[in-house]
């Protein structure tokens, strides 16, 4: 009785009732420990198989352990499916517009509702089950109220050892046979059998022989489940550890006693590993804790953020592709954090789902409005083909370039499309501006065997100009230098081929020998203008006149960069024509000069705002 007396006493110490270890147990439910497969690998309806074959089984452990992880999962592949089919949201697509759904809802909401009824059939069968529990729960009490009385009934035939231990024994196999019972009265339902499990062993008459055999064998089972309980310290699995402690402490429970000798020993061998793996265990829950804070705090920020995103008033599809980015970026960063506690993990996810709903749902509502409008625009295209196509077989060249320059120009003005129509139309007006600029280049090739003469007359300039010597007269070089340039200038074109190769090897001769003189004329020139604009200031005109020719000067600026702009803008056109290498090259020649121009302006605008600083 004084072993188990302490014993007892040492277990509501150390919290290790039955009410305790099934508290424990259910903590360790909620933090999701206890493992289970990755439904969220499967399919939907491989899900509702699964769920199917487990109702089958009928195993409730199995179910009640599976249960949940399966409904989620179940919804976690339902939502991925939906985006993926553009039930929920539009991928972003070429020119702007969304995708068009390629499924109906109709679908998804039908294979939930055979879910819906499959995780039915296990609530139904789960309160079926929990309702036969509690029936045998009260008929396991019945049973082993009465095993009691029949031990109370042996200790008054204690003096007839031949019989009563052998009956004693077969009781207490009957008590380990019988399972759960309820559990406001567990607790007080062992109290009161370890009472006269101890009374009899007290006051039996056995022989001592029979006794110390039964103890010795005893003291043996119970230092194995110490050694066990030991080396359950090394088990990584904190929660592991914590569960096979508590089916090692129900063993130990329906042990008899060992010689007094070795009871407060073996005890207290057995309580300390307990105290150990119990401290680990709480240790790991208020970790758990602090970690699920942590969670809580960084999700708490991405929903700010996801809200931020969603408040925002968004006008065209370019920024909802960066704001959408953004909230994938968002919901990437939220899969990586843990669970929240149980009560706020709920909360925190609806107010982060409800941010990304509003945000899709104002991105789905605008690209439906934003249909009509890539409609117009397919119809403003369609009318520049039609243009394009008119004009494809004409040979009025001159004209003709620049009015399909403007079109071009106006197409790209344009606003997108559907990705489906884009490519088409495109193509359509791609095709009717090559096939006119095609036809150009072989006009024009056909030409230039007209112009031999005019290539022979550039080369032998070119070769004169090699072999101008610069002389000291600043004045006498620049009027040669623009000799040259008036005599180049003069002479016809050149066979469209030889273009650019005669056009480079002059800029190459005059930069060679004129570089130098080239810049004293600008600086010669850019002198001049100043010598008028300090004229200007001078007389009768004034700051008047001045502003008069500022004003000039920026519209002169302005109309030059938008011509840098569209032939920029052309170059994109030509670029994948065929028969363009020439042109293209015409057109950065063109640049580069009108490039040449914008400085000098720039330049001359200073002047005139320096007059205006003093």
């Amino acid at each position: 009785m004084e072993e188990n007396t302490t014993a007892l006493s040492a277990q509501n110490q150390d919290n290790l009732s039955e009410n305790s270890t099934q508290e424990m147990l259910e903590l360790a439910g909620d933090n999701k420990i206890s493992e289970f497969p990755d439904y969220s690998t499967m399919n939907l309806k491989d899900i509702i198989q699964a769920f199917q074959d487990m109702l089958d089984r009928a195993d409730q452990q199995e179910l009640y352990k599976n249960a949940d992880a399966m409904k989620a999962a179940f919804y976690k592949v339902l939502k991925r499916e939906k985006v993926a089919a553009g039930v929920f949201e539009e991928s972003a697509a070429v020119d702007g517009e969304p995708e068009e759904q390629v499924a109906s809802n109709d679908a998804f909401g039908e294979i939930e509702k055979v879910f819906k009824e499959v995780y039915s059939r296990y609530k139904e069968s789960r309160a079926n089950y929990v309702q036969e529990l509690e029936k045998v729960k009260e008929e396991n009490l019945a049973k082993k109220l009465e095993i009691i009385d029949k031990i109370k009934e042996l200790l008054d035939k204690a003096e007839d050892v031949n019989s009563t231990f052998p009956a004693f024994r077969e009781l207490q196999n009957q008590w380990k046979s019988i399972t759960l019972v309820p559990q406001a009265q567990a607790k007080d339902l062992w109290e009161s059998y370890q009472l006269y499990v101890e009374k009899f062993y007290d006051y039996i008459k056995i022989n001592n022989e029979f006794r110390d055999l039964d103890f010795k064998k005893n003291l043996e089972l119970k230092t194995q489940l110490c050694e066990k309980a030991e080396a359950l310290e090394n088990e990584p699995n904190v929660v592991t550890a914590f569960k096979e402690l508590q089916k090692l402490h129900e063993e130990w429970k329906e042990l008899g006693p060992v010689a007094k000798e070795y009871r407060e020993s073996i005890w207290e061998r057995f309580k300390a590993i307990t105290s150990v793996i119990n401290k680990k265990h709480q240790g790991f829950f208020e970790n758990l804790k602090d970690e699920q804070k942590k969670n809580l705090v960084e999700k708490t920020a991405l929903c700010e953020s996801a809200e931020e995103i969603a408040g925002k008033q968004v006008s065209d599809s370019n920024e909802w592709n960066v704001l959408s980015k953004q909230m994938e970026a968002l919901q990437a960063k939220w899969k990586t954090i843990g669970f929240a506690s149980k009560k706020d993990n709920q909360k925190i996810y609806d107010r982060f789902r409800a941010a990304c709903d509003k945000f899709y749902n104002a991105k789905r509502d605008y690209y439906s409005n934003f249909k009509n409008v890539m409609q117009e625009n397919l119809a403003k295209k369609e009318a520049l083909c039609e243009q394009a196509e008119a004009l494809m077989n004409s040979e009025d060249w001159k004209k003709t370039t620049d009015q399909l320059i403007n079109l071009q120009k106006v197409w790209k003005e344009i606003g997108p499309v559907a990705r489906k129509q884009s490519d088409i139309v495109w193509k359509r007006f791609r095709a009717a501006c090559d096939h006119f600029f095609d036809n150009k280049a072989k006009h024009f090739g056909e030409v230039d065997e007209k112009y031999d003469g005019n290539l022979a007359a550039k080369l032998a300039l070119i070769e004169e100009v090699k072999a101008y010597e610069i002389n000291d007269s600043k004045e006498s070089n620049i009027q040669a230098m623009r000799e040259f340039q008036n005599r180049w200038n003069a002479i016809g074109f050149v066979p469209f081929k030889e273009k650019e190769s005669i056009q480079e090897a002059w800029n190459k001769a005059m930069d060679i020998h004129f570089a130098d003189i080239r810049s004293l004329d600008s600086e010669k020139k850019l002198n001049k203008f100043k010598k008028m604009v300090l004229d200007m200031k001078n007389s009768g005109k004034g700051d008047r006149g001045l502003r008069m020719e500022r004003e000039k000067l920026i519209l002169k600026f302005r109309k030059m960069e938008q011509d840098i702009a569209t032939l920029e803008n052309n170059m994109g056109f030509f670029a994948k024509s065929k028969n363009a290498d020439a042109l293209m090259v015409d057109i950065q020649r063109k640049i580069e000069i009108a490039k040449g121009e914008l400085v000098q302006i720039e330049e001359k605008i200073k002047v005139i705002d320096s007059q205006f600083q003093n």
